[in-house]
């Protein structure tokens, strides 16, 4: 009886390392990428003068979620089994100003050599039948444990402000349902998605067109210090700041 009480707690103490370890493994990819974003943030701001992520989220599939989740794909109760089926449990959205950024996002993301790209889905070229848009990425990130490497799970979602706005609100809409959207607001909601690509759309024109004038003046600019390499040293001087760089 002694031993059994003994075999009983190692048991559960091991059950609990596991769990604990299960949850870590996600919180510190989550770490992993969101540092990742945030330096390619710095390096827009200080190099480019432009930052094209308007913010971030991140979030870890809450223990409820992923019950219902592994119910409804019908997959065993193990933790071997939930990491290699279920993708998503840790997530990364990053919001945008424009379309264009979302590609050059996803494209610096991907070119990461420490970074498994397992799947894209490209729901801005092929919007979901409802009208939702988004770019997907799942991906394995290196994870670093005091006694091994894991290679994690993480889904990216890539969208723009406007794109953000209308899932936000279809998710309310979805749920305040139970699930069953009425037809109308089904129909109302498939517009609206039309209505947030045209102005994504717009909003690109726009952007596209500013930065043509930018860079005009800027040349024009450029030809005039050139002429007079006094003001162009002072101008340079001007710009240094304390981390040595420089913007022309």
């Amino acid at each position: 009886m002694q031993a059994e009480k003994v075999l009983n707690k190692e048991f559960v103490e091991n059950l609990r390392e596991q769990f604990t370890r299960f949850g870590l493994v996600y919180k510190f990819a989550l770490e992993e990428i969101s540092t990742k974003v945030n330096i390619l943030k710095d390096e827009f701001r200080l190099i480019h003068d432009y930052n094209p992520i308007e913010h971030v989220n991140t979030r870890i599939k809450s223990a409820e979620s992923l019950i219902r989740k592994i119910q409804k794909k019908n997959i065993p109760f193990s933790l071997e089994a939930i990491k290699e089926n279920i993708r998503d449990i840790a997530g990364i959205r990053i919001i945008c100003s424009f379309v264009s950024d979302i590609y050059r996002i996803s494209e610096m993301i991907q070119a990461q050599s420490d970074i498994e790209v397992v799947e894209v889905k490209d729901y801005i070229k092929n919007p979901k039948p409802n009208g939702y848009q988004s770019l997907h990425i799942v991906m394995k990130i290196p994870v670093f444990m005091s006694d091994r490497v894991e290679r994690v799970f993480v889904e990216m979602q890539i969208r723009t402000i406007a794109m953000d706005f209308w899932a936000s609100l279809e998710h309310k809409i979805y749920y305040k349902y139970n699930k069953q959207i009425p037809e109308h607001l089904t129909k109302q909601l498939k517009e609206a998605a039309d209505t947030v690509a045209e102005l994504d759309r717009k909003m690109e024109d726009i952007n596209n067109e500013i930065n043509i004038l930018k860079e005009n003046d800027k040349s024009s600019e450029m030809e005039a210090l050139l002429l007079n390499p006094r003001d162009l040293l002072l101008k340079m001087i001007k710009n240094i700041d304390v981390t040595g760089n420089y913007d022309m």
